[in-house]
């Protein structure tokens, strides 16, 4: 199985999947979220942009939804977070430090 690069949008934040559902000579799968514009912006699951994934092969092929649907699903629960939501607010107001 081939490498799949996908684009989406999030929040108003460009999103660049990368999912590799055989990495390491097909021991395990791998999945990459960056956020591409803003470069490296802060998503509920990483505070970097970046973030990397390990899981066993067939794992999102065996969830329901697509690659994209289920990453904005994972967003928008960890969205809900305290820590997140305490971004958000953090985010709207000017802060002089």
């Amino acid at each position: 199985m081939s490498v799949q690069i996908h684009h989406m949008t999030w929040e108003g934040i460009e999103i660049e999947l990368t999912y590799d559902p055989a990495a390491w000579g097909g021991e395990i799968a791998h999945l990459e979220v960056r956020s591409i514009n803003p470069e490296h912006a802060p998503l509920p699951i990483t505070q970097t942009g970046y973030r990397s994934h390990f899981h066993a092969i067939g794992t999102l092929e065996e969830t329901e939804g697509s690659l994209i649907e289920q990453v904005t699903a994972w967003l928008n629960e960890e969205a809900k977070s305290d820590k997140w939501q305490n971004y958000l607010e953090d985010s709207r107001q000017l802060s002089l430090f």
